[in-house]
């Protein structure tokens, strides 16, 4: 098993776009918060959320991304494990979701752009005060966060099992944990 700075080297080697390494980070908060919760290895769940979408600049297609990205990471010493979960976060017929990883992979990556999206409308432009319901009042306004795609989160949260908006507040308290690195902390301090 890489550590953590190995996969943020590799990050950090295929990655120039601070918010796409913000997203890769947003999701790696929200897979530990469920490995915890679910009792599934930690490290394991973190590292397929920090590396899940370290390919997406050279690889900027859905035909391509993850798949050409794969033999890399298996290059780098990624665990297989993690490698075709990062495969199944995508919609490629050959990778369906089965793992309580795959899946949680996939209900975290979607959702996690479009929290991103409501923090940064909000006058306190923060997660600390961010709740579910905002980012419901935001949903059905297809325009806003047109790249967060509503029905693959939808599904996403099917999949996992969770209810669409239990996990959107699930992943929001995650993501306030890291909300100084991901520049969503705004005018707010922890716990205001």
């Amino acid at each position: 098993m890489i550590n953590r700075e190995t996969a943020l080297s590799i990050v950090k080697e295929y990655v120039k776009n601070e918010g796409l390494i913000n997203h890769m980070l947003a999701v790696e908060s929200a897979m530990a918060a469920y490995a915890v919760k679910l009792g599934e290895p930690v490290e394991t769940w973190k590292l397929t959320g920090l590396l899940h979408d370290f390919d997406w600049e050279i690889h900027p297609t859905a035909a391509e991304h993850p798949v050409a990205g794969a033999p890399i990471l298996r290059e780098k010493g990624v665990p297989e494990e993690v490698v075709h979960a990062i495969l199944c976060h995508g919609s490629h017929p050959d990778f369906p979701r089965q793992t309580a990883l795959e899946k949680g992979l996939y209900a975290c990556d979607e959702i996690t752009g479009l929290i991103t999206a409501v923090a940064l409308i909000r006058p306190s432009r923060s997660l600390y005060d961010l709740e579910s319901s905002s980012v419901k009042k935001k949903w059905k306004d297809k325009a806003f966060a047109a790249g967060a795609n509503r029905e693959e989160i939808t599904r996403g949260a099917e999949e996992f099992g969770v209810p669409l908006w239990e996990h959107c507040d699930f992943v929001i308290k995650a993501m306030r944990t890291i909300a100084p690195q991901l520049g969503l902390e705004g005018n707010l301090t922890p716990g205001k």
